[in-house]
């Protein structure tokens, strides 16, 4: 059966082919026009801050001659830190604006949708800056309805401080996520390395704990490094996860210090350090007399006597003398005064080896005239000078303080008397420290002597005078004083300095 078809469906049936033709051809045309290369459109950031709060927004390193573009000065301002890579807002109003960074050709780099909104939070956030915004390594956020203070610390002292201002604003507002950075362990390592000061002995940090290893002189030096980095471990800081018990660490055994230390095993003790020991004696000597003397004391001395004479060519008989003697008829006057100054200065010089006893005889024989029983004279002689000895010993391997231990005797002559020469004498023992290359005065003695005498006779004088005028005064003042220096000074050797005593006598090898 066949249907016959109105004009109206002849047209439509040669206009549909030709439409759905051209949308085939459109299509694949617009296909061909979308294939084309173009750049794809940058994905928006959405970003919230709070009103007064200042936020960083990480970039990394932009382009030199970037430029920003938008609304978003109306409700915050914008600054790009390229050392740090980030770009610092600060919101000063509430508001939602858009913000894009574009490169020096205009293009753009990301687009941004800033919101600005007040958050009750904000006063809790603007007094925990104002709290604990002096500590380094730590920012603040908002996080979960909570100011939330995030980063990494240096000093453990500053995480009793993070952990009290938290507290003050309780669980429902604040909440802390510092930790402590491992660059803290990393100084403390070295604070510990500069305080053993051996540079045979290693300090490392791993993992909260210190490291000690290397090679120690003796068992002595071990203990001490380790009394040392205990002294320098902080203190133990629990993350929230440790004081939930979510995870469990350990205890740190021996404090968190492991002794890897070995000892050197033990050599022959090095020879001692070679010591130049330099001695200062110094000794004044002053004395005055004034003597005053009037003397009229005459004596009679009787010489009376008979003699009898017999035989011979002359007379005999009997001569009867009588004879008298006067003595110190006339008088005497005398009048006199004396100065004696007399000052000695010895330096002395000796090395010797630590620990061993230093000798050192500076004498000189003074000779003088005396008489043996049977009045023949002889020659005798008094010894003056000094006789020194010490023993000096370093107190420790790098230490320079040296004990001495000191006994001197100092004899000098001051005068010559008829019984002799007159000497003074002194002698000091005693123990003292003394720095390397230091003067210290061991000792001295300061002597004041006064003496005055009225009317006194002098010997062989009468006891029994014609007459007797005498009048006389005497008088004598002696001072004296001496001090001891002694300077030891460490040598690197026994030949140390010798080129300058060649140089000084002018001595050639």
């Amino acid at each position: 059966m066949k249907l016959k078809l109105s004009p109206l469906h002849l047209i439509l049936r040669a206009i549909i082919p030709l439409a759905i033709s051209a949308s085939f051809a459109f299509v694949f045309a617009q296909s061909e026009d979308e294939g084309a290369p173009k750049l794809s459109p940058k994905a928006i950031k959405f970003r919230t801050f709070s009103l007064g709060v200042q936020s960083d927004e990480t970039v990394g390193k932009l382009p030199q001659g970037v430029t920003f573009k938008g609304t978003f000065s109306e409700i915050t301002g914008a600054q790009y830190l390229r050392d740090q890579g980030v770009i610092r807002f600060k919101p000063t109003k509430l508001g939602e604006k858009t913000f894009t960074i574009h490169d020096a050709s205009g293009k753009l780099i990301q687009e941004y949708s800033l919101t600005v909104r007040e958050n009750k939070l904000t006063n809790v956030l603007k007094e925990m800056q104002m709290l604990l915004g002096d500590i380094e390594g730590i920012n603040f956020k908002i996080i979960n309805n909570k100011v939330v203070v995030d980063g990494q610390i240096l000093l453990p002292r500053d995480m009793n401080r993070i952990y009290n201002v938290v507290k003050q604003f309780g669980d429902q507002q604040a909440d802390s996520l510092v930790t402590l950075s491992p660059l803290a362990q990393k100084k403390i390592a070295e604070f510990i390395s500069r305080d053993i000061n051996n540079p045979e002995i290693e300090v490392r940090a791993v993992n909260d704990k210190f490291i000690l290893q290397g090679v120690a002189g003796s068992e002595d030096e071990k203990a001490r490094a380790e009394i040392i980095a205990k002294t320098f471990v902080p203190s133990v800081i629990l993350d929230k996860a440790e004081q939930d018990q979510v995870v469990r660490k350990p205890r740190p055994a021996n404090d968190g210090i492991i002794n890897l230390i070995t000892v050197k095993a033990s050599a022959p003790p090095p020879p001692g350090k070679i010591i130049q020991l330099v001695v200062h004696y110094v000794e004044l000597q002053k004395d005055y007399s004034k003597g005053f003397r009037f003397q009229f004391m005459p004596s009679l001395k009787e010489d009376s006597g008979i003699q009898f004479s017999t035989g011979g060519r002359g007379d005999a008989g009997a001569i009867t003398q009588l004879t008298g003697t006067i003595t110190n008829l006339i008088p005497k006057l005398n009048w006199a005064k004396q100065h004696g100054h007399a000052r000695v200065l010895q330096s002395t010089t000796v090395t010797v080896q630590d620990g061993r006893k230093a000798l050192l005889n500076s004498v000189q024989e003074v000779p003088y005239q005396t008489a043996s029983e049977k009045g023949i004279p002889t020659t005798s002689f008094k010894e003056v000078g000094m006789a020194v000895s010490i023993t000096p010993v370093v107190l420790g391997e790098r230490s320079d303080s040296i004990s001495l231990d000191m006994d001197f005797e100092l004899s000098a002559l001051v005068g010559q008397t008829d019984a002799g020469p007159l000497t003074s004498k002194n002698k000091i023992n005693t123990g003292i420290v003394v720095r390397n290359n230091n003067s210290a005065a061991i000792g001295g003695l300061i002597t004041n002597r006064s003496v005055t005498g009225y009317n006194k006779l002098p010997k062989g004088v009468d006891a029994n005078p014609i007459l007797s005028l005498y009048a006389s005064k005497d008088f004598s003042n002696g001072q004296s004083q001496f001090v001891v220096f002694v300077t030891p000074i460490i040598k690197s050797s026994a030949s140390a300095g010798s080129d300058k005593i060649k140089k000084k006598f002018r001595l050639k090898d």
